[in-house]
């Protein structure tokens, strides 16, 4: 946590969040580290994630409307029905990350996500099941025992561009795992229990 980053309402922040992009600060503020339980958003931000590989979250958060747009609102369903056609029109938008491998595994990655929550009855209880509904609270990590298994899993099940790193990341954003860094003010809300 630095002190020499300066954020328009003078609240300190993860140093992460760059105080020049006014979307990053919101989704710092207001999604990252939020508990999500509706598959609909786990299944976005999987594959959004899966996106980031290689690159920095913020490039694509900074593309996220046209992703939606692109993959039809994340519809599950829907993307799990994509065909190779509807795969060479997303890596003709110039408005996503139009790597082909990632492309294709997001459409993979959709129908074992589909798999699994038929298997637990939803993905949030796949997830969730983990760490029997508890959040985790650690910061200044890449990876863990718990992203190491989650992978593992994930990848035994045929999901590609979700490594260990890739699903820390994933954790991190849909509150599985709570990393606000020590001196960021919504840190301080969690120690004070608000």
């Amino acid at each position: 946590m630095t002190d020499k980053i300066q954020y328009p309402d003078h609240k300190r922040r993860c140093r992460w969040a760059n105080p020049k992009n006014l979307r990053y600060i919101q989704y710092h503020d207001k999604e990252w580290g939020v508990p999500v339980h509706d598959d609909r958003i786990l299944f976005e931000m999987l594959i959004l994630e899966s996106f980031q590989a290689g690159l920095s979250w913020e490039c694509v958060l900074n593309k996220k409307e046209a992703f939606d747009r692109a993959f039809d609102g994340f519809d599950l369903e829907t993307v799990c029905g994509y065909d190779e056609d509807k795969m060479e029109a997303l890596r003709q938008d110039a408005g996503i990350i139009r790597n082909r491998l990632k492309i294709k595994a997001a459409v993979n990655n959709a129908r074992i996500f589909k798999e699994i929550a038929a298997e637990y009855g939803s993905f949030d209880a796949y997830l969730w099941g983990y760490t029997k509904g508890n959040i985790v609270y650690e910061n200044d990590q890449v990876s863990s025992p718990l992203s190491d298994a989650i992978s593992k899993d994930l990848i035994r099940r045929g999901m590609k561009f979700v490594g260990t790193t890739i699903i820390y990341a994933y954790l991190q954003a849909v509150g599985v795992i709570y990393s606000h860094e020590e001196g960021c003010y919504l840190c301080r809300q969690q120690k004070n229990g608000g």
